[in-house]
């Protein structure tokens, strides 16, 4: 009998098998002319033939969708050409052998796509691969995929994690590229760090139940251990110094939406927490276990965590009971207070079809724009408006996949209200993927 296909190889996420490149694309609506820019997601789509043991090993192909003056001039998908996607295994010490498959990021004059058991591949401004990048010889470890831009200083931190000792080692470099500092963190253990957060004074590290297993063979050796804590880590940017760790009811945290320093001096962490049920439901979708659900998301739910570092004391609480992932904010905030958030709203607890939400966590309010039967939206990424003066003065950016047209668009709205402000027709169906960015011309 033959085994049903891979969740992650079907529906949306059903991989594109060749590269193309078009010009003048279609948009109703109006673009806003201050999109001038690139657009560009990052996602698993493995070649023809290979079927992955996990949705995290798929072979990594960016997306990219060029704004200017009103117009959407080009669309263009291209494979990351690492040694992965020429059939060499990574066995967990091949730096270079990257998927390169989880998130694409401009820094300091460089393009960078990310995986984060490897270095960086960094890719031109129009797709093709240039190689693996290690900061001039200075990052000799792994770089996590989500790297967190001060919008103060332009500084990027970013982190390294291992399965053995050092387990955990934290990065900055300058607006420039350079790497200015590397600090061993003490007090991790052998946990999955897929994300982490900075206020405008620290950083904060995530431990979770979610620990290096010898006896997983998914090929992403992690698996959940009960009498692991979930512990919140947090430390000073500017220099090596005391790390303090607090325990929190246990949890698994994937993503972060953002950190800050309260009016009481406290240290603020919000994201989206899984319990053990959804963090197994989910794991089962992302390897392709029997019994997985429908959707790569089965339950995390957006929390906030308040540690004291005067006392030692956390607290927690629950913002939202819909299932909710990816989050993303406008990126000034970074490290800083931000009142509204942003995620992809995953069917269930209410919801029939997916949603992009919009969190105010002031009034405790949320905005939800749906999407539609067969329509799957994907991370919301936040562009200023010029000459914006509130949080919200922005729009976001997704790109939605509608299985029954098998197409694709680029869905443009007004982060403010979520009202459509343009959609960009793109010539082909884009797979659901991970994470991506606006790069602005100017930059």
């Amino acid at each position: 009998m033959k085994n049903p296909p891979k969740p992650y190889l079907n529906g949306h996420y059903t991989p594109v098998t060749d590269e193309i490149t078009a010009h003048e694309l279609t948009v109703h609506g109006s673009l806003p002319p201050e999109l001038n820019g690139r657009y560009f997601r990052n996602g698993h789509n493995p070649k023809p033939g290979i079927t992955p043991t996990h949705w995290f090993r798929g072979e990594g192909m960016i997306h990219g969708i060029r704004l200017a003056d009103g117009r959407a001039e080009w669309y263009r998908n291209r494979w990351v050409k690492t040694p992965f996607l020429d059939g060499v295994p990574f066995t967990g010490t091949e730096l270079e052998v990257s998927a390169a498959a989880t998130n694409i990021i401009f820094h300091g004059g460089r393009y960078l796509a990310l995986q984060e058991a490897n270095l960086p591949w960094e890719v031109t401004a129009e797709l093709d691969t240039v190689g693996a990048y290690d900061f001039g010889g200075k990052l000799t470890s792994s770089m996590t995929a989500h790297p967190k831009e001060d919008p103060v200083t332009g500084e990027l931190h970013f982190f390294s994690y291992s399965p053995f000792p050092p387990y955990l080692t934290y990065h900055v470099a300058n607006a420039a590229g350079e790497i200015i500092r590397t600090t061993v963190i003490d007090g991790s253990g052998p946990s999955l760090m897929h994300d982490f957060a900075i206020t405008r004074e620290h950083a904060v590290f995530i431990n979770s139940p979610v620990v290096f297993d010898h006896s997983e063979h998914s090929g992403i050796p992690y698996r959940w251990h009960d009498d692991v804590p979930l512990r919140i880590g947090v430390t000073s940017r500017t220099a090596a110094a005391k790390v303090t760790w607090f325990e929190v009811e246990q949890g698994a945290i994937l993503h972060v939406t953002n950190s800050y320093v309260d009016t009481q001096g406290r240290v603020v962490l919000e994201g989206p927490r899984f319990d053990r049920s959804a963090w197994e439901s989910s794991w089962k979708w992302w390897v392709g276990a029997p019994g997985h659900g429908v959707t790569p998301d089965a339950g995390s739910t957006f929390h906030r965590w308040v540690l004291d570092l005067a006392t030692g004391k956390a607290s927690e609480e629950s913002l939202d009971d819909l299932a909710t992932e990816f989050p993303s904010i406008n990126d000034a905030h970074t490290g800083a207070f931000n009142r509204y958030s942003y995620a992809i709203a995953f069917p269930g607890a209410g919801l029939d079809g997916y949603s992009t939400i919009k969190f105010d966590t002031v009034t405790g309010q949320q905005r939800l724009f749906g999407h539609g039967a067969g329509r799957m939206p994907g991370e919301a990424v936040f562009v200023p408006a010029e000459g914006g003066t509130n949080e919200d003065d922005g729009y976001l950016l997704t790109v939605v996949s509608d299985l029954k047209a098998d197409a694709s668009q680029l869905l443009v709205l007004d982060a403010g209200d979520l009202a459509t402000v343009a959609t960009v027709e793109l010539p082909r169906r884009v797979p659901a993927g991970i994470h991506g960015h606006w790069i602005e011309d100017h930059k």
